[in-house]
């Protein structure tokens, strides 16, 4: 798959309102393999790289929770960080000012699309990775 094609994530429907999060295996710029997330937040679909930025720590509290109680950030389990889903951008915590690092996603006839960049590409399928 090269960088800039569409990969298809999951059905929109799969994704309520400020609710449980998709999560799908990523390489990261450096190549290692990574976990990124996407979610329904305000209407549309935002997507990072499930990493804070305040330690390469993975953000979810639970598989594919993100959301703090109120559903209003996302936030860091391990460190408390707050991140605003809209932008990614720290507003409280060890990380603030910083940011979480994006995905660009879109829905397109009912299906989340993910477009890879050159620096965070579609993980190799399992059997391959092996070998």
């Amino acid at each position: 798959m090269s960088a800039g094609a569409g990969v298809a994530l999951c059905p929109s429907a799969a994704l309520a309102e400020r609710g449980e999060a998709h999560v799908w295996d990523v390489l990261d710029e450096r190549g290692q393999p990574a976990r990124a997330f996407v979610l329904r937040f305000d209407g549309r679909v935002v997507a990072y790289l499930n990493r804070c930025a305040h330690l390469p720590a993975e953000l979810d509290w639970q598989p594919g929770r993100f959301l703090d109680a109120d559903g209003r950030f996302v936030v860091c389990a391990m460190h408390g960080a707050l991140y605003e889903p809209e932008d990614g951008r720290c507003v409280a915590g060890p990380c603030a000012g910083g940011r979480l690092v994006p995905l660009d996603v879109a829905e397109i006839d009912g299906t989340v699309t993910w477009y890879p960049s050159r620096e965070i590409r579609p993980a190799p399928p399992a059997d391959e990775s092996a070998t």
